[in-house]
């Protein structure tokens, strides 16, 4: 989830470009003499899904790219809160009836509920009874009152699901879904799943918007590289530093996107699921670096919201798991293990 001031230029094409120079950057060389193995080019191709642009670059297998751009749309299709036939909107519209949904659904919601419980509050997929009174493109603040009223019905627990029967429900007919701070963690791990199963892929950087997910490994054998952005340059191409890693995901939280200013307030779309307000942190963006995508996702606005003095503290808890934090003033924070699984090399004060 990321973030950017309104600027002139059009926010899908801010995505666009960030998405692919971090691409470019991923599936980059290093300087040293590259054999024949390593001279390899990657087969790329993008799409347009989950309100941001989804790049991929894909060795081993030219006809994967294109397979891939189906995945999305077939769970774009799934998981648009805003498109009245998906199966997150038909649950919200159900009042509290059970509605049978795709077992993709059902799996992504089991693993949501997972990581909204372990993460104690600071992250809850039933915001949506919040986040839809705000229009961040339109820069629109809903009245207290309003935040008031819808805050009670925030909570996870109130959703139910039956695996057997395919159907899912929300307990509170006044809750509602929205899945926007996981959703793409849990696609990247399923398009993982798909090159793995079902192509002859040996390696591929795939970039939905600020997650980047890495499969298999680089025809020289190299690490991946993959650039961290820079908060103050929302949507342009300033890397704060590059992260040097062998597989797993990175995920950035931040306010690069959806931000608007009203009487002299700024407002960032990453909502306080105990407020229904934009978070109060000190944090400017969070990357984290997890084996699943999913739980990267997951965890980056978890640690967003919960600040870098309680966000390195939860990152540690957890088994190859690292993050590195930018702040409101500059200053930088990193988890324990974030040099030991990146071999970050930071641009910082260059």
């Amino acid at each position: 989830m990321d973030k950017a001031k309104d600027t002139p230029i059009s926010r899908r094409s801010l995505i666009r470009g960030s998405a692919c120079s971090v691409l470019a950057l991923a599936l980059s060389g290093c300087t040293q003499p590259r054999t024949d193995a390593s001279a390899a080019k990657p087969v790329t191709g993008s799409t347009f899904a989950f309100d941001t642009y989804c790049t991929f670059g894909v060795y081993g297998d030219d006809a994967a790219p294109a397979r891939l751009a189906d995945a999305c749309a077939h769970f774009d299709a799934l998981f648009d809160l805003y498109d009245e036939k998906s199966d997150i909107a038909r649950i919200n519209a159900a009042a509290g009836e059970a509605v049978r949904v795709h077992a993709d659904t059902i799996d992504l919601l089991l693993a949501a509920k997972t990581y909204c419980e372990q993460a104690d509050g600071l992250f809850d997929v039933t915001i949506g009874a919040v986040s839809t009174l705000w229009d961040f493109t339109e820069g629109v603040r809903p009245a207290p009152e309003a935040i008031a009223g819808a805050l009670p019905h925030v909570d996870w627990r109130c959703i139910e699901i039956d695996e057997e029967a395919l159907t899912a429900r929300l307990a509170d007919p006044q809750a509602k879904l929205d899945l926007g701070g996981i959703a793409k963690g849990y696609v990247a791990d399923r398009l993982c799943d798909l090159l793995r199963d079902e192509t002859s892929a040996t390696g591929a950087v795939l970039s939905l918007g600020g997650n980047i997910a890495l499969f298999g490994e680089k025809p020289n054998g190299e690490p991946w590289e993959t650039g961290v952005r820079d908060p103050n340059d929302p949507g342009g191409d300033t890397v704060v530093g590059t992260a040097r890693v062998q597989g797993g995901s990175l995920v950035t939280s931040g306010l690069y996107e959806r931000v608007f200013e009203q009487d002299g307030v700024t407002y960032w779309h990453i909502l306080d699921p105990r407020t229904g307000e934009p978070v109060q942190t000190d944090v400017a963006s969070v990357t984290v670096l997890s084996p699943s995508s999913t739980a990267a996702d997951a965890l980056s606005t978890t640690l967003f919201v919960a600040g870098s003095r309680r966000g390195t503290e939860l990152a540690d808890a957890l088994e190859d798991t690292a993050a590195y934090f930018i702040l409101q003033d500059g200053r930088t924070v990193e988890s324990t293990r974030w040099q030991e699984l990146t071999n970050f090399s930071s641009q910082m004060g260059r």
